[in-house]
């Protein structure tokens, strides 16, 4: 395990990597509330979140950024294997500091990140994607750096800006259809309607008319909401689901997919494999 942290004007970034030929559970906690956002780099660590009796669980997350606020009572579970290494960067600043970041950053974590500076819970997620290539370029450049003293300083002062640059600009770019408080409402309800009824969801169509809006407003609001078009986001609960049926409830392979909507078996093991990266079966 190594593990570096290092403070760079109000901001405190963690580095950390793990690996291991057997399995390794590392946990941490913030010692102070705070809004970060994490790069997962060439690794592909589990990730679980626990706090309030809660597990918020990722399983693929090479490439990923997760933003979130989480106080002293949130724990971070890396789960690592041979075949799974952690390789993680966390950008963070403590609320109380924001106000005094550079380069009016402030503004963009209240315009883009407005949930996280004004929480409502132990822990709030904020937008979760997959990095550009620039971004995770920049994230490998920290952990291949081979400079020291006030080299080294200037390195990280640098390619922080340039990260959250790449960051913000992302979410700018996400958030070009940005969607008043009307609009959310309904696009949340359409996100609890697909989980509601995993087995047989509704219609693009159908779904549409529950929420009272188009097709077209459906889809292009709910990628500006969730990152992901709205059939990707239910394969993805679906198969989430799917292997918490297989995983901790000791239900066949056959049972889960038929659980979570699939009818065909060889479609299904296709598309977990796709995203876990190995076989129901392996599960």
């Amino acid at each position: 395990m190594n593990r570096e942290i290092i403070d760079i004007h109000d901001y405190t970034i963690l580095l950390e990597e793990a690996s291991t030929d057997n399995k390794l559970i590392d946990s941490c906690f913030f010692d102070e509330p705070v809004i970060a956002i994490a790069f997962y780099g060439a690794g592909d660590v589990g990730l679980k979140v626990k706090f309030d009796e809660k597990t918020k669980e990722f399983y693929h997350t090479k490439g990923m950024v997760l933003s979130f606020y989480a106080d002293d009572k949130v724990e971070f579970e890396h789960q690592v294997s041979n075949l799974k290494p952690l390789q993680c960067l966390v950008i963070a600043t403590t609320v109380k500091n924001i106000d005094n970041l550079p380069s009016g950053e402030s503004q963009f974590l209240e315009k883009f990140l407005h949930q996280l500076v004004h929480p409502k819970d132990h822990y709030v997620e904020g937008p979760v994607f997959n990095m550009s290539p620039e971004m995770f370029l920049l994230v490998e450049q920290f952990f291949n750096n081979t400079f020291e003293g006030e080299l080294k300083m200037m390195f990280y002062k640098s390619h922080i800006t340039a990260l959250l640059s790449h960051y913000f600009g992302q979410l700018a770019t996400q958030q070009n259809t940005k969607l008043n408080t009307s609009q959310l409402e309904k696009i949340n309800l359409a996100q609890e309607i697909l989980v509601s009824d995993l087995e047989n969801p509704p219609s693009l169509t159908e779904l549409a008319h529950r929420i009272g809006t188009n097709t077209n407003k459906l889809k292009i609001e709910f990628k500006a909401q969730f990152g992901v078009p709205v059939f990707k986001y239910l394969q993805n609960e679906r198969l989430k689901k799917a292997y918490n049926l297989i995983k901790n409830e000791g239900k066949t392979i056959q049972e889960a997919a038929w659980t979570v909507g699939y009818d065909s078996l060889g479609s299904f093991s296709n598309a977990f494999e796709k995203k876990f990266g190995y076989r129901p079966s392996q599960a």
